[in-house]
């Protein structure tokens, strides 16, 4: 089975194409470009270096949220219209479940944090099962990075662009925390097609009219009220 996976929810954007769970092609594009302009580009790229034809392709896959707003609009929007093109089914995953298979720890609790602006961070906690699966341990959540202590767990290991930018404060609240090194920081399209791979074997897949992104909170920007005078 060939799966097209990418992911377009932070400042990177990533597409990996995967023949069962054997990696074929896998990159990150971190230039500062609009995913835009990047996001489409990149999965013809995959495509062509691989050595295959979009048709070929059995699965399509990405991330639904949280993340940027714009950045998932976008990721959501190519898959649908990969979708609607070819008539192949499609499955979407958590950005953070995606983040934390960057962790191969199987002892340690995972805590996926991304970098979520207005001073909050996105994050949730995962663990590896006896059979190696990744398991959720608690809901994603939008909150203040000061109030990590709150739920805190033994022996994590933070990883993310908001593990990065919040690392001293993380830090200074338990000795039993560690982040994880800067090249795990960025979400792997591999990982988002191994994921949707899982949910593809439990028939877990996206309807097409309803696949919206997950963006946990309110949007950033919200319409100017009008004030009449």
């Amino acid at each position: 089975m060939l799966t097209l996976a990418f992911d377009s929810s932070s400042k990177t954007a990533s597409v990996s194409l995967l023949r069962d769970r054997a990696v074929l092609y896998d990159t990150i594009i971190n230039n500062g470009r609009n995913h835009s302009e990047v996001l489409l580009p990149a999965i013809d790229d995959a495509i062509r270096l691989a050595g295959v034809s979009l048709p070929e392709i059995d699965l399509f896959a990405c991330t639904l949220g949280p993340g940027s707003f714009t950045g998932l609009r976008i990721g959501v929007s190519t898959l649908k219209g990969l979708m609607m093109a070819t008539g192949k089914p499609a499955a979407g995953v958590s950005t953070l479940a995606a983040l934390a298979l960057n962790v191969k720890d199987p002892k340690a609790v995972i805590g996926p944090m991304m970098d979520a602006g207005r001073g909050q961070v996105y994050l949730a906690y995962y663990r590896y099962d006896k059979n190696g699966t990744l398991i959720q341990l608690e809901s994603e959540r939008a909150l203040n990075p000061e109030s990590i202590g709150d739920c805190l767990k033994e022996d994590v290991i933070y990883v993310g662009d908001g593990a990065m930018k919040y690392a001293d404060l993380i830090r200074s609240v338990s000795n039993e925390i560690a982040i994880a090194p800067q090249q795990d920081q960025y979400i792997c399209a591999s990982s988002v097609g191994i994921l949707s791979i899982e949910k593809y074997m439990h028939n877990d897949l996206l309807d097409l009219s309803a696949c919206v992104p997950f963006y946990l909170r309110s949007a950033d920007a919200l319409p100017k009220k009008t004030v009449l005078l």
